[in-house]
């Protein structure tokens, strides 16, 4: 084992990946990061799992999708490395797009998941909270969980509401006064009343206050007013 020159021992790494260009390329960049020594390469799962076996790591820092392999690809290979090896720290290196896979991945325990389309030097960032024992998630991953968390907050409301009462909710989160919002859509006063009446008792909202907090969580609100509503919430 080879020891640092400040006498600690190097973090024993894993790195896979079934492109080789993008292997190199992982090996060339990690090289260089400090307390990193790689001991092991592979393309697909079968070799990972044989090179976890052949030699003691601390750390795998693997592709999320590597066909071919006796242990598949993706979710269920994360999951039976876990299992395998539950005090390896895992960072997964992907361009997964699809939210609920990326939820199950970090749902497994794993160290980190990055986006290759994210800042490489974002991947020391990740290696060095893994290690810390906390999940880090890239910025990239982030939005895309993001984003899908808020469509279906979306869908949720438009399962809930009616389309006329949709309407007069968003108008109403987004400013506009009932008179006004009656007018824009050709309605009466107290119609409008009615279904913003409505829209709040079917989704549990008590005040004015909670309607514009909901608006602004759920989505509802156009970006360029959105610091209007957040005052109001």
């Amino acid at each position: 084992m080879n020891i640092k020159r400040d006498g600690t021992l190097p973090i024993r790494t894993i790195i896979a990946d079934d492109h080789p260009l993008v292997l190199l390329a992982m090996e060339n960049l990690m090289s260089g990061f400090p307390n990193i020594e790689i001991v092991g390469r592979a393309t697909d799962s079968s070799e990972l799992f044989a090179e976890a076996q052949r030699v003691k790591c601390e750390l795998i820092v693997m592709d999320l999708y590597m066909p071919g392999g006796a242990y598949g690809d993706g979710v269920d290979m994360v999951r039976q490395f876990r299992e395998r090896h539950p005090d390896v720290v895992i960072v997964v290196l992907t361009m997964e797009t699809a939210a609920d896979a990326l939820q199950k991945v970090i749902g497994l325990g794993v160290g980190a998941v990055i986006s290759k389309r994210d800042r490489i030097d974002l991947i020391h960032v990740a290696i060095i909270t893994a290690l810390a024992r906390e999940c880090y998630v890239g910025p990239a991953i982030r939005a895309l969980l993001a984003d899908a968390t808020l469509s279906r907050r979306i869908d949720y409301v438009r399962q809930v509401l009616s389309r006329r009462e949709l309407e007069v909710l968003t108008h109403y989160a987004s400013g506009r006064g009932v008179t006004e919002i009656a007018l824009r859509l050709g309605r009466s006063v107290k119609t409008i009343s009615a279904q913003k009446c409505t829209a709040m008792r079917k989704l549990s909202l008590q005040s004015d206050a909670e309607l514009f907090r909901f608006a602004v969580e759920h989505g509802l609100v156009p970006d360029d007013q959105l610091d209007a509503a957040r005052s109001l919430a």
